[in-house]
């Protein structure tokens, strides 16, 4: 366990995950090589936001086992702050099958593992206190009571250390229903200052909404003063402080989109830390989710601030 940086910093909270990725498509019943990779939506944010310079803290529970320990040895190289709690129950798995080139199923091993044993004392009060934002997503609540409750104590601390909360619905179906995603998070979204969310996420908290700016504007009366609607290929609609904003996607080859959601959401906190304007921030976060879809994997794509105008070049080779 690492102290944070004295910078303004990104504290999150979330698990990590391991991720066994097949190196082909088919199915995985007939055998495949399959990868060994990391992932989980709020570290995803922490790495994206350490790359491009800023300061990010990560709070979870990790396992013991070598899994946990490659967790901690990865983030850490990544330039984040870890806050850990190490538990004996084993490292959840994600289970990622390329059925076809263009089609990919995802099964979760989540239960009793210690990512969904994150609980309230695991949640460090002058560390999210000290933070210049807060960011969660909607996976985490789901994992079950106690990583909810964890979750809720670092939004109460916030509130009350006047620290920005920023949430990413991240809506997983794998993990629970509409309606408890609904009741879990209508009110950690009306405790926020910043809500990222697609169109069919929005719709969780504003069931009568269509257009990205009838959803913006729901979510922002809900309390948020910002919402940012992601809309893959048409780019993202931004309601901040009453202006409206719209970002164009980076137009790139697509690889893999896993991720994309997340690193749009480090680049646009990335920038917030740094103190740019609103058109920097959104301008940043659609290069990262370009760099996330056009490369593999969920975080290791994502580039450093020197390479942020890399997508500007039209030539395969920059010389």
């Amino acid at each position: 366990m690492n102290s944070p940086s004295e910078a303004p910093y990104l504290v999150t909270v979330g698990e990590v995950l391991g991720v066994l990725s097949a190196s082909e498509p088919g199915p995985l019943a007939l055998g495949s090589g399959l990868r060994l990779g990391l992932a989980g939506a709020e570290s995803n944010v922490a790495v994206g936001v350490s790359r491009l310079g800023g300061s990010a803290t990560w709070i979870g529970r990790v396992s013991a086992d070598e899994l946990g320990e490659l967790i901690l040895r990865e983030l850490r190289a990544e330039g984040v702050t870890t806050m850990a709690t190490r538990d004996p129950a084993p490292t959840s798995l994600l289970l990622k099958e390329r059925r076809t080139s263009t089609h990919s199923r995802a099964r979760y091993y989540r239960t009793h593992t210690a990512g969904s044993r994150l609980a309230t004392e695991d949640i460090p009060e002058d560390v999210v206190a000290g933070a210049a934002v807060l960011h969660i997503t909607g996976i985490t609540p789901a994992l079950g009571p106690g990583p909810a409750a964890a979750v809720r104590k670092a939004v109460d601390i916030a509130a009350d250390a006047g620290v920005p909360v920023s949430l990413d619905i991240n809506f997983r179906s794998l993990l629970w229903s509409e309606a408890e995603a609904r009741t879990t998070l209508l009110p950690l979204l009306r405790m926020s200052d910043l809500v990222f969310a697609g169109p069919h996420e929005a719709r969780l908290a504003v069931p009568d909404a269509d257009d990205p700016e009838a959803l913006a504007k729901g979510i922002c009366d809900l309390g948020p003063a910002g919402a940012v609607i992601k809309l893959g290929v048409e780019g993202a609609y931004a309601l901040l402080d009453g202006n409206q904003y719209r970002q164009p996607a980076v137009p790139v080859r697509v690889h893999d989109s896993v991720g994309a959601g997340d690193a749009f959401a480090a680049g646009y906190l990335a920038e917030l830390l740094a103190g740019e304007p609103p058109e920097r921030r959104l301008r940043t976060a659609a290069v990262l989710g370009a760099f996330a879809v056009s490369t593999t994997g969920d975080w290791e794509g994502l580039p450093n601030r020197s390479e942020l105008a890399l997508l500007d070049h039209h030539d395969d080779v920059v010389r």
